[in-house]
């Protein structure tokens, strides 16, 4: 039941399940991406949305903001389970970290970053834009939301940067070093797109692209998957993909397009 004078949380209880360093990947990008967001913030708060059964990438992700973005950054973790909530308290660490009951309605709070991961799986396609806007609809001036998904471990990982216009990049990101085939993203995709990956859609050209692009780079896997990497993304590139950023962000395993490059038709 929600708190006295405080909107019931909105959404379900996710299956909780977390590991530590799961969201090290965006939790990186988030850095380099949202970080100037943060650095010009009158107040620099982030909400970690659906953190799951332990407190673990709440923690993770205040030290990362803390140390790379600006040492008051203030970090709420939001769960609509009160078991969960209480399970988190002796890990928080105010006011730079914080837990309380809450769902896409952001218990009142007007963040300028949201990461919700791993929280629309449950959910029905048709769900999902409806939960972009009501979190979107609570963001501070500017704000954005940070929602995707990504393995047990984090070593496959797909995100979206959505803003109060709706969704404006996908990110796809691997581990590379355990990385077989690009094609295995599809199994990351987050919400909006995991059931589109069939012929004649846009993510669907997209994978498969990068997965010709992969193989085709298959000559350079003796200097390593980096190398292979890099060279797959810079193919996509040249055959027309617009791929973003710069190689500086693509060696790290990534993989960002505009969203209207690959969105469903």
């Amino acid at each position: 039941m929600a708190d006295r004078g405080r909107q019931r949380p909105v959404g379900l209880v996710t299956r909780g399940t977390t590991n530590p360093n799961r969201l090290r990947r965006v939790d990186n990008w988030i850095v380099e991406t949202c970080g100037d967001r943060l650095r010009a913030a009158a107040d620099p708060l982030v909400v970690d949305l659906g953190y799951g059964a332990t407190p673990v990438t709440a923690v993770e992700l205040r030290d990362r903001l803390a140390a790379r973005v600006r040492a008051d950054v203030r970090v709420v973790g939001l769960e609509i389970d009160p078991v969960r909530v209480a399970a988190a308290a002796p890990a928080a660490d105010p006011p730079g970290l914080t837990f309380a009951r809450g769902g896409f309605e952001l218990a009142g709070l007007r963040p300028t970053v949201v990461r919700a991961f791993n929280v629309l799986r449950q959910y029905d396609e048709s769900e999902v834009a409806d939960a972009w806007r009501t979190v979107t609809d609570r963001l501070a001036p500017g704000g954005v939301l940070v929602e995707g998904t990504c393995d047990e471990l984090g070593r496959l990982a797909g995100w979206l940067l959505i803003d109060s216009t709706g969704p404006r990049t996908l990110t796809l990101a691997a581990r590379l070093t355990t990385l077989e085939s690009p094609a295995r993203l599809a199994e990351r995709l987050p919400k909006a797109l995991i059931h589109r990956n069939v012929p004649g859609e846009h993510i669907h050209a997209l994978l498969r692209a990068l997965d010709d692009a992969w193989q085709a780079a298959a000559g350079l896997a003796p200097f390593g998957p980096r190398q292979r990497w890099l060279t797959a993304v810079g193919t996509l590139r040249s055959t027309g993909w617009p791929v973003l950023d710069r190689p500086h962000r693509w060696r790290h395993g990534e993989l960002t397009l505009p969203w209207p490059t690959i969105a469903p038709t």
